[in-house]
Formats: structure tokens, sequence, C-alpha cells
């Protein structure tokens, strides 16, 4: 280009459908690029509304508010351009797309070319497809204008750089999966360099539902190198020359369980969560989580032993809640069990103990957090695994009441790796290493481990994960080497377990493939895998 252009990219956290705040918010990071001396500001997709609006999109109020706000917004503009997301309602039809304002006016609109139909985005059930490049000058320069699912795939920017474009800007929201960040700088800087080019990319920060929003907003020159790159999981003014250094592996997997259990519980109004506390190694990653995200005086913990509840891990669980500062209530069980069986007595009469009593034990306890949410508006955590719930070893209102699922999307494995990199970030222990080392256990029944039920977790997550993220089948999971017997069980596990998972509140979305959204299949279906 023949002079530098001085672009602002505003890696912002909406909310879904607060129109008005969102449009506040733009506003402000507008104010800010301005007094920065930028020519150009870049907002992410859908700025207005936030990202998915889903079937808000189909009410005409919103549409007509979000109009508005464009309109509010333009009215503002001077001395600088900015790039702004809204859903446009033109002619019948409703497109995603981005406004060009400037002198206090719209002045080019861009719709959104390559709509995604995939994973969690369903954008063919609400918009209709751009078919035209839009290369717009901005203070001396060409620049092309471009919305996330554009970038992915090479024919909207090689005809961007084609129509003259110097620079090409995306506007994003691309949701977070371990890894998606340096994948998308990778795909960023070779569409630099292929078409000679500079690339700016402004995301989303923040979660929203089961979704989380990583940032990672990039400047990218033409010969692919990164000249500015925006924090992770953070709302930031994003200029040239500040680069942000990538999270390392623990911390970037655990930075976005904190900011979707954070966004979740705020963006919803409540004050305080609830935790059941068990001693042992997933509660303790939920509590440490939770801390992390809302500070300990908004988090709650409940201990309800039972007479299988080893002193261990009873001990265990006050440990936790005194290290990490949190209000404990210690509730036993034991007398509402006693009640429980001898309300059942006659019903039960000739049958042995078996999971039936294990489940009620589950299931007293979840009655207990749910009554403390009744009664104080606090939101329930849960605290079960992915690897727990892709076979269904977990209790349907027992351990899976709740309001939210920080861990639904996070392997057994990680659930240690994430404790540990924790107690060492933190220099001390704060999980003691008694849970670390102690063998996982429900502690339904007198000296219960899991791998009574299950197969060693490094084995049970390695099938898991090909299976449901890879898409692999038992005989390719077979020829990798690993048990087949094992292999067929889990299988059928997670094959019959559709029907639990179907029930779980939602959570913290991490894998390429979680499930909800990500992983949509019949709970009737005799299809076996």
């Amino acid at each position: 280009m023949a002079a530098p252009l001085r672009i602002a990219l505003a890696q912002m956290n909406p909310v879904v459908g607060d129109i008005e705040g969102n449009l506040a918010k733009t506003k402000e990071m507008l104010r800010a690029a301005a007094d920065a001396g930028a020519a150009l500001v870049v907002f992410p997709e859908l700025t207005l509304t936030g990202y998915p609006p889903e079937d808000l999109l189909l009410k005409r109020n919103f549409l007509a508010r979000a109009d508005a706000a464009l309109k509010d917004l333009a009215a503002s503009v001077q001395g600088i351009t900015a790039l702004v997301g809204w859903p446009e309602a033109a002619d019948g039809l409703l497109y995603n797309s981005a406004a060009v304002l400037t002198d206090r006016q719209i002045e080019a609109v861009y719709r959104k070319q390559l709509l995604p139909n995939y994973g969690v985005f369903d954008e063919r059930r609400w918009f209709e497809p751009g078919s035209e490049p839009l290369v717009v000058d901005v203070d001396g320069a060409k620049v092309g204008i471009e919305i996330c699912e554009d970038m992915w795939e090479p024919e909207p920017t090689r005809c961007t750089a084609a129509a003259g474009a110097e620079v090409v800007v995306n506007l994003s929201a691309s949701p977070y999966h371990f890894g998606k960040g340096r994948e998308r700088e990778q795909i960023l800087c070779t569409l630099a360099r292929e078409h000679g080019v500079h690339m700016a990319f402004c995301n989303l920060a923040g979660g929203q539902d089961e979704l989380v929003y990583d940032g990672h907003s990039l400047m990218i020159d033409p010969q692919g190198e990164v000249t500015a790159r925006g924090p992770q999981f953070g709302e930031a003014l994003v200029l040239e020359g500040q680069v942000a250094e990538p999270l390392e592996r623990e911390e970037e997997v655990y930075r976005a369980l904190v900011t979707g259990v954070h966004d979740y519980v705020r963006k919803n109004g409540f004050e305080r969560v609830v935790i059941a506390s068990s001693g042992g190694i997933d509660s303790a990653l939920t509590i440490l989580v939770a801390v992390d995200a809302l500070g300990p005086e908004s988090v709650v913990t409940v201990t309800m032993p039972s007479r299988y509840s080893s002193e261990g891990t009873r001990s265990d669980a006050r440990a936790i809640s005194e290290n990490l500062a949190v209000e404990l209530h210690e509730i036993p069980i034991e007398e509402a069990m006693a009640a429980y069986t001898e309300l059942l007595a006659d019903a039960f009469e000739g049958r042995e103990a078996d999971l039936t009593e294990e489940n009620l034990q589950a299931r007293i306890r979840g009655n207990i957090v749910m009554a403390l949410s009744n009664k104080f508006g606090w939101l329930v955590l849960t605290t079960g695994n992915k690897s727990e719930m892709s076979v269904g070893y977990a209790t349907l209102y027992g351990d899976m009441a709740g309001g939210f699922a920080v861990l639904k999307d996070v392997y057994k494995g990680w659930v240690y790796r994430l404790v540990r990199w924790r107690n060492e970030r933190e220099g001390r222990n704060l999980v003691p290493a008694s849970v670390l080392d102690r063998p996982p256990s429900a502690e339904l029944r007198f000296e219960q481990r899991d791998d009574q039920s299950l197969p060693p977790y490094d084995v049970l997550d390695a099938i898991l994960e090909g299976y449901i993220e890879g898409g692999e089948d038992a005989e390719q999971l077979v020829a990798r080497g690993l048990p087949e017997e094992d292999v067929r069980r889990v299988i059928r596990m997670v094959d019959l377990a559709e029907y639990k998972r179907r029930q779980a509140p939602p959570g913290v979305k991490i894998s390429t493939k979680a499930f909800g959204r990500d992983r949509r299949l019949p709970i009737t279906n005799r299809f076996r895998g």
C-alpha cells in the first residue's frame, strides 16, 4: 500500500441480545481507537447482537432494534472508519453483514459469502449468502472485507485480492477449541503470503452458553509475519506492534474453562455458585475453576458424606475449601439413606442391593444441592467429566443435577493435568497431593474404584477421543493397538448413554467435538458403531 494504514482491532465480549449494551461498548471502543490514532477500527462478526443470536434472528423487532443501533452508531463515526457486524434485513432476506461506517453514514455493506452449517454452526437456517467481494478506500489504502468462514476457504480471499485489496480484513466470531488459535494463525499467514496482502483478523472474546471465544486477533504482513496478536480470552483494543504471546497448553485450556464459567454465571445474573465437594479430583478442579472465575466469595461448597465416604476424602474436601477460602457446608446423608431404605423396603423385598442403592445416594446429594440452589438462588455447577459422561458413568437427577457442567468436555486425563498445573502455578498444593494420588472412586459402596466398572482412564480416554473426536470405528481403534474387548465395550456404553447426555446441563466446549451442538445423534437408534 502507498502508506501504512493504522488499524485497531476491537476484540470485544458482547452479550447476545443486549443490543443497547453492545452498542454502548462498541461506541466506547470506537472512541478508544480514535484516541489511539487509528484510521480503521474493526469489530467482530455480528457485533451489535452478539454471536450466535440463533432464533432471535426470526424476531422482527430484534432485527429492527439491531438496525436502529447500527444507524445510531453510524451517526457517531467521524474522523475514522469502522467495520461493524450486524444482521442485515433486505428485500425479505437476511444477511450476515458488515457495515462500513464513515463520516456519520453507512458507506457500504459486505455480505458474508460462506455460511457454515457444521459443528456448532447453523447459519443457513437464518441467512442468505452474499456473492460479491467488497473493496473500499480507507485513508488511501484499498481494504477488502470478509466475515469469519470466508477465510477458511481460499476462493473469497482470492477474489478480494483480485479486486485490488491491499489489506484484507476479517470480522469473526470463531469459537474456541484446543489449538484453534494456532490453526487460524497459520491459515491467515498462508493467505497473506499467497496473495501478497496484509491480513487483519478481529475475533470475539468471552463465553456464550457452551461456546468460548478466545480472541487471539491478528495482523499479518504480506510476508506472513505476525505484526499484532491480541490476548487470549480477554477484551482488548489491539494495535500494530502489540504481540501477545500464546498461552501454553494447560493454561490455554484452563483459561477457556474459567472464561466459560465466568461469563455463563455473570451474564445470566447469578451472584454465587454451589458445588458438591467429594474430596475427589473432579470436584477439586471444578472448585478451582469457579474460584478463579468468580472469586472465593462467590463460591459455596457442600460435602455430603455417607457411610462409604473415606476419612481421606472427607478431610481433602475440607482442605480444598480451606485452601481456597470458600464457604463450606457439611450435610451428612446417612439419615436420608436410612429413610429411603425403610420407605422402599416392602417394594424391594427379596432383592439384593445393587446400582439402585448407589444411585439413590447420588440423587439424595442432587436434591440437597438443588434445595440450596432454590433457597439461596445459587447456580449449581456439576462436576462430571467427559470420560464419565461419554459412557454414562453418571446418575440422572443425581450428580448430573445442576445448571452448568464445567468439565463436560474435559477428559479425565486432562482433569489431572489441569489440577497439577494449577498447583504448580500457585507454588503450593491448593489441591492436596492425596487427591491426585488416590485411585478414582464414586464412593457409593465399600472399596469402590472406577476401574472396577471402566477400563483404566488412559485406555478409556484414547478410545473415546478416537471414537468421538476422530470418528473412528471399532476396527480402526483396534488396529491402532487398543484392546478389542475394551474398545467394543466402551463403544457400546457411549452409544447407549445418549439419552443421559441429552438431559445433561450445558458446559464449556474445549474440544473439536463436544456433546450437544457438535455431536447430534438420535436417542432411539439401533445402529452400533
